[in-house]
C-alpha cells in the first residue's frame, strides 16, 4: 500500500511498512496506456497515469469531476499535505498549509470548498512514525482535526476541536451530512455532522475500530471499513493499544449501514484486511481493496462485491498495491493509487481508468 495513514487515515503507513522508497517527482506528461492495463483487468478499456514519483493517494474527485484532490509526499515536504490536479490540464497545487501532516481531502457540494484532517495547528513538525517493537501497527495521531478550506487554500477554518484523533472524513453526495472517525468517546467510532461542524451524531458504539466511511450516491447509506472484539481479552489488548493512540489492522472487514446509523450489515468476511470500500453509481455494489489472496498479507488489489456480500469479482491482477478506488457519477471512470509502472520500489502513483462493466 501507500502512505502513512487510511481514509488514508490508516492504510498509509501500510505501504510504507510493505514497500520502501520513493522517487522524486520529475514533470511528465498524463499519457494513457494499454501497457498499463494488466492480464486480467477486463474492466478497464484505458488507463491514464496522474502523477509521476512519490508517494501519492487517495485521490477524489471534485463534485463536477475535472478536478481531482489527493495526498502526496513530493518534493521537500517530509509527510503527507493536500494538492488538487486538473484533470484535462494536469496543472496541480499544494491546498493544505504543508506543515503537520493531513489526510483525507474532500470536495463540498458545488466545489466552492474543500476538506481535509491535519496536525499542522498543534505541531508544525510532521508526527512521528509508529514503534513497530509492538509489531505491525497504525498511529492514530491524537493531533488530528478537520478543517475547511477554500479551494485556493485560503479560509481554513475548523471543524472539530475536541480531544484525539478527528479524521477520515467525506461528504454525502447529497450535500448535506460529512461522515467521520473519531476517538473523542474513548473508541474509534463514526460520526456524521453538519458541513459547518454542528450537529454531530455518533453512527456506531461496537468496541473496535469503525472508519474509512463513504456515502452511497443517493445518500441514504454508507459504506465503512471495521474489526469488533467479540472477547473481553482482544477487546482489552485493543484498548490497551489505542491508549497509546496505536492500532493494529490485521484484520478489516466491510459493512454498510443507513446514513442515520441504523441496520448494520456485515459485507465480507474473508479474515483480511479490506479498504476503502466505495459505491458503484448503481449503488448496489462496493469496489474496495484487500489483501484475501495474498496468504502473506502484502499484496493489495480492487474487487467489487453486491452490498448483500455476493458476486464477488477480483479487478486488478497487479503484483504490488491497487487501492482507494472512486467511481465519477455515471461510473464510466475509476480513479486509484497503485505501484504500478514505478520507476523505483513503493512508488505509488494514481491512475484515471475507463470502466466497463
Amino acid at each position: 500500500m501507500p502512505k502513512q495513514h487510511i481514509c488514508y487515515s490508516l492504510l498509509a503507513t501500510l505501504i510504507v511498512v510493505l514497500i520502501h522508497g520513493a522517487a522524486q517527482i520529475t514533470a511528465q506528461d498524463h499519457t494513457a496506456s494499454p501497457a498499463l492495463i494488466l492480464e486480467g483487468e477486463t474492466h478497464f478499456d484505458e488507463i491514464k497515469q496522474l502523477t509521476f514519483g512519490g508517494q501519492n493517494a487517495e485521490g477524489y474527485f471534485a463534485f463536477d469531476e475535472q478536478r481531482i484532490i489527493f495526498q502526496s509526499t513530493r518534493d521537500s515536504l517530509t509527510c503527507d499535505q493536500q494538492f488538487i490536479m486538473d484533470l484535462n490540464t494536469g496543472n496541480t497545487r499544494l491546498v493544505s498549509t504543508g506543515k503537520g501532516r493531513t489526510t483525507c481531502g474532500y470536495f463540498f457540494p458545488g466545489d466552492s470548498a474543500i476538506l481535509f484532517s491535519s496536525t499542522h495547528h498543534l505541531n508544525a513538525a510532521c508526527p512521528e512514525t509508529p514503534d513497530f517493537s509492538k509489531g505491525y501497527v497504525w498511529a492514530v495521531y491524537p493531533t488530528y482535526d478537520i478543517f475547511r478550506a477554500s479551494p485556493d487554500a485560503s479560509n481554513l477554518v475548523p471543524l472539530t476541536s475536541t480531544p484525539g484523533y478527528d479524521a477520515e472524513a467525506t461528504v454525502s453526495p447529497r450535500g448535506d451530512k460529512i461522515v467521520f472517525t473519531s476517538v473523542r468517546n474513548g473508541d474509534l467510532d463514526l460520526y456524521s455532522m453538519n458541513l459547518d461542524g454542528t450537529g454531530v451524531q455518533q453512527l456506531t458504539n461496537d468496541v473496535g475500530y469503525d472508519g474509512g466511511a463513504f456515502y452511497s450516491w443517493d445518500g441514504k447509506s454508507i459504506v465503512y471499513r471495521a474489526w469488533h472484539y467479540p472477547d473481553s481479552a482482544s477487546a482489552s489488548e485493543y484498548k490497551s493499544l489505542l491508549a497509546t493512540n496505536l492500532v493494529r489492522p490485521s484484520r478489516m472487514e466491510l459493512f454498510v449501514m443507513n446514513a442515520d446509523g441504523s441496520n448494520k450489515k456485515q459485507v465480507t468476511n474473508n479474515g483480511f484486511a479490506n479498504f476503502g470500500p466505495f459505491f458503484h453509481p448503481d449503488n448496489k455494489r462496493i469496489i474496495f481493496a484487500s489483501n484475501m489472496n495474498d496468504p502473506k498479507g502484502r499484496n493489495f488489489d480492487l474487487y467489487i462485491i453486491g452490498v448483500d456480500g455476493s458476486g464477488l469479482e477480483r479487478i486488478t491482477f497487479n503484483e504490488t498495491f491497487d487501492g482507494f478506488p472512486m467511481f465519477t457519477r455515471d461510473g464510466k471512470k475509476l480513479v486509484f493509487a497503485s505501484n504500478r509502472n514505478g520507476k523505483v520500489r513503493g512508488e505509488t502513483n494514481l491512475f484515471l481508468a475507463k470502466w466497463k462493466d
